[in-house]
Formats: C-alpha cells, sequence, structure tokens
C-alpha cells in the first residue's frame, strides 16, 4: 500500500511517515520545506518538494498513484492567521481543495485530515466532544472547521473517504521552539539555554497534551477505520500551564523561575478533548505519559541540538 503524506517533512508528519514505513507502507513525503526540514524526512521514502497550492502537485499523484493521503500541510500559526488570513485561507483552504481534487483524479481510496482543537473555540462544557458547537476564534480555527465540510461534499458527489482528526496540544521531538512553536519546546529550550521564559497571565490555564508519536499512530489506524468520521485525538487530561512548566523544570534539573505576562488577548482558559470515539472507533489509544513523552523531548534536544 501506498500513502502519500502532505507536510511529510514537518513535525507530525514526519513521525507519521516513519511509523508508515516502519509498518511497511511505501511512503511518499510532499512538503515544500517553508516549516518542514530536510533533516526529518525519511531516508525510506520517496521525497518530493512541492507546494500544496501549486497545480503541478497533480503530477506527483499522477505518477505516484498513491492509495492513501494523509494530509498534514497547513499554516498552523493562529496569530499568523489572524494577521494574515489570505495567506492562512490560501494553504488551508485553496492548498487543501488542490488536493482534494488530486485525490479524486488519481482513485485514491481515502484521506486522513489533520484538524484542531481551535475549531471548537471558547468550551461550553469540558471534556469537549465531537458534538460540540463549532466557534472558532481564529482563521486558523476558521479554515480548519470548513475543511470537514468540503470533504463531506467531496464524499457525497464522488465517494472519497475521509477521517478528520482534531488533535489537542500535540508535543515531542522535532517540535519548532522558537516564534509561535509549541509551548512544550519553548519551555525545553529556554531552561536549555538558560533563556527568559515567559508564561502569558498567571499560568493556571489548562489543556491537555499529546505525544506525537501517539498522534502518528491514530494516523495509520485511521487508514483502514474511521471511514466519514471526525475524532478528537488527545489524552483527554488536562495540566495547568505553570504544572506544565513545573514538570519539565524537573525533569531537566533546571533551576529558573518564569517570568509572567500579560495575557493574550483571546486565549482559551481551559480546554480538554474527549477522545472517547477515537478509542471506540479506531481501536487507538494513547500509550505515552506525559513524562515519558517530556523525557523523550528533553532527550531529543539534548543530543540533536545540544539544548539549544
Amino acid at each position: 500500500m501506498k500513502v502519500l503524506v502532505t507536510g511529510g517533512a514537518g513535525f507530525i508528519g514526519s513521525h507519521i511517515v516513519d511509523e508508515l514505513v516502519c509498518k511497511g507502507y511505501e511512503a511518499v513525503i510532499v512538503d515544500n520545506l517553508s516549516t518542514g526540514k530536510k533533516e526529518n524526512i525519511n531516508p525510506k521514502a520517496k521525497f518530493y518538494e512541492q507546494n500544496i497550492v501549486d497545480s503541478s502537485l497533480i503530477r506527483v499523484f499522477t505518477k505516484e498513484k498513491p492509495d492513501y493521503v494523509i494530509h498534514q500541510a497547513a499554516q498552523v500559526d493562529v496569530q499568523a492567521s489572524i494577521k494574515d488570513p489570505i495567506f492562512d485561507a490560501k494553504v488551508n483552504i485553496l492548498g487543501f481543495l488542490n488536493v482534494l481534487e488530486c485525490c479524486v483524479k488519481s482513485n485514491v481510496k481515502k484521506i486522513v485530515c489533520a484538524s484542531s482543537a481551535a475549531v471548537y473555540g471558547k468550551p461550553k462544557y469540558l471534556p469537549i466532544d465531537e458534538n460540540h458547537p463549532l466557534n472558532p476564534e481564529s482563521g486558523y480555527g476558521l479554515t480548519k472547521s470548513v475543511m470537514s465540510r468540503y470533504l463531506g461534499i467531496y464524499h457525497q458527489l464522488y465517494g472519497l473517504n475521509y477521517t478528520v482528526l482534531r488533535y489537542s496540544n500535540v508535543y515531542g521531538p522535532r517540535q519548532d521552539a522558537g516564534g509561535e512553536g509549541g509551548v512544550v519546546a519553548i519551555f525545553i529550550n529556554k531552561l536549555l539555554s538558560n533563556k527568559d521564559l515567559f508564561i502569558f497571565g498567571n499560568g493556571e490555564q489548562t489543556r491537555d497534551f499529546i505525544f506525537v508519536k501517539d498522534a502518528a499512530h491514530a494516523n495509520i489506524m485511521a487508514l483502514e477505520k474511521g471511514d466519514n468520521a471526525v475524532l478528537n485525538i488527545s489524552s483527554k487530561t488536562q495540566i495547568s500551564i505553570q504544572g506544565l512548566f513545573e514538570r519539565i523544570k524537573y525533569l531537566t534539573k533546571k533551576e529558573k523561575e518564569p517570568i509572567y505576562t500579560e495575557s493574550r488577548k483571546g486565549d482559551i482558559l481551559h480546554s480538554c478533548l474527549d477522545n472517547t470515539n477515537a478509542k471506540k472507533i479506531l481501536h487507538w489509544e494513547p500509550v505515552w505519559s506525559l513524562d515519558d513523552g517530556l523525557r523523550d523531548t528533553i532527550n531529543y534536544y539534548i543530543n540533536i541540538y545540544g539544548g539549544k
């Protein structure tokens, strides 16, 4: 079986490719390397440096004829989607539609798509299940919510099967530690390099974090299960940002205190996704504890980047 992974040189996408290769799938990567990195590319996968927005994408599909597509390529910076909503929509809607058109034209059996907790906005209840109202508060959240509607239409018109995976806060090796990168990567990088570390607000806001290898495994399981379903992928376990900092501080054995700064406008106070349906439908569940995932991520930064 051949699986094409868009964004396969990126943080989550590269871990998906690694598992595909490990399980004997033939993997093809499409990535324009705007945020993906060459060093993330699995040497056993075929790689195309290609933008999903470009019409030339169909050439890759025509040549490779993938059985399945896992769509990870996206503009994922929430703040960037607010500052430049046109670019966000160009990548996350027009680029996505280009991928869908290529799937239909090349007879792809199924597409598995990455989505986000950002589609829900401020939660009306916790944990958030898939029936929770969608009220995105950023361009990024909006484009991700539109995606599932397009998938429903393409399934109805062309019979293209799909699974949408709505991630909570994914963390792990290869995550960007700069700018608007993930908070886990930022905390680890700042502690290891002894740089100032900021926490927005009082740190009592809570999130649930899912290790990247657990998220990758959910994508593999969704190739054969969960047809035409939208599923939350999460740990269903909340921890405060302050508590997260304390765990990372303990595991890195660094004595440094954070600098508390003003809360960011629009930040959600509490978020936790219900993963019950993913467990039931995909026969998947997270196997990495937070501490084990943090240790693995810390070791990555030490071994690969020397903590910088």
